[in-house]
């Protein structure tokens, strides 16, 4: 089963060397696989492939962004950058 609803959606990456860091996940490769960013260290140029298995998936989505993503508009770093720390901020109050 393919959750395409996974697009725009935030999720937390639970091993691997970028364990804990926050991503935005950018597409689908199949049932196992998606593409994230964080705008920083994984541009949107050059998203990081991941397992499904190894995110924590949140029910936090970027309205925008996922809405960028559907059309096939460009998504800007600096987009996906602001969104995950405002993310951040909200977390530490």
């Amino acid at each position: 089963m393919i959750f395409t609803d996974y697009v725009g959606r935030v999720a937390y990456s639970k091993s691997g060397r970028d364990a804990g860091r926050i991503f935005i996940i950018t597409s689908i490769i199949d049932e196992d696989y998606v593409y994230i960013t964080d705008g920083d260290l994984r541009p949107v140029e050059k998203p990081k492939k991941k397992k499904i298995k190894h995110l924590k998936i949140t029910d936090i989505t970027a309205s925008e962004i996922k809405q960028l993503l559907k059309q096939g508009d460009k998504v800007s770093n600096r987009a996906v950058k602001k969104f995950l720390q405002s993310m951040s901020s909200n977390e530490e109050v």
